[in-house]
C-alpha cells in the first residue's frame, strides 16, 4: 500500500449550505484521513492522505466517501493537476527562472500548456513525465507522478461528462475515428 496526498473540492447542494453541517457525516463516511476546509460559502475542500494500492483507487474511493455523506455535492476539481511556473519550480526544487528557461529552451519537447496567456498552465502529469525523460530531477516521488495522472483523468472525465450531448458534431468528428477519410484519426486525450 502506498500513501497518496490529494485535494478534492466540491460544490455543496446549495450555495447557502453551511459546510460545517457535513463534517460529522464526512468522518462517518470514511473521510477521517482528510483535513476539511470550509472557508468558502457553498464549497468544501478535503486534503486527503489516503493509503491504497493505486492513486486512482485512493481518489475514487474518496470521491465515493464524500458523495455518500453529501449526496448532491458536485466535484469541482481534483488536485494536483493544473500547475503554473511557480508550482513547477516548487516541485522540481528549482527557481521560477530555471523553469522558464527550461520551457523556452525545450519549446519543441516541453508539454504544450493547457492555457497560454500572460500565465501559462500545464497538466502536472505531463510536466513530470517530461521531466523524468529530460532532466535529472530524481527526487520526484513516484506517488506524486501517479496521483497527478489520476487527478488529470478525473478532471478530464468530469469535463467530458459536462459536455455530453452538447458538443457540436463538427468538434467531435475531429477526435473520433473516421471510416470515410482513410486517414489516421486524432487521438482523444487519455
Amino acid at each position: 500500500m502506498k500513501e497518496y496526498e490529494f485535494t478534492l473540492t466540491f460544490a455543496l447542494p446549495t450555495r447557502n449550505t453551511d459546510p460545517q453541517l457535513y463534517i460529522d457525516a464526512l468522518m462517518e463516511a470514511g473521510c477521517d484521513d482528510a483535513l476539511i476546509g470550509v472557508g468558502v460559502s457553498g464549497r468544501i475542500a478535503l486534503d486527503f492522505t489516503r493509503q491504497s494500492d493505486s492513486a486512482i483507487n485512493a481518489m475514487t474511493s474518496a470521491i465515493e466517501n464524500v458523495l455518500s455523506a453529501i449526496p448532491n455535492a458536485t466535484l469541482i476539481e481534483s488536485n494536483p493537476d493544473l500547475v503554473g511556473v511557480s508550482d513547477i519550480a516548487g516541485i522540481l526544487k528549482v527557481s521560477r527562472q530555471a523553469v522558464q528557461k527550461m520551457v523556452n529552451k525545450h519549446i519543441m519537447t516541453f508539454p504544450t500548456p493547457v492555457h497560454s496567456g500572460s500565465t501559462q498552465i500545464w497538466h502536472l502529469a505531463n510536466v513530470l513525465a517530461w521531466s523524468a525523460a529530460h532532466t535529472s530531477h530524481s527526487h520526484i516521488n513516484d506517488s506524486l507522478i501517479e496521483i497527478a495522472e489520476a487527478s488529470r483523468k478525473i478532471n478530464l472525465a468530469r469535463e467530458i461528462n459536462d459536455l455530453q450531448g452538447i458538443m457540436p458534431s463538427q468538434i467531435t468528428k475531429l477526435f473520433l475515428p473516421s471510416k470515410t477519410k482513410g486517414a489516421e484519426p486524432m487521438a482523444i486525450p487519455r
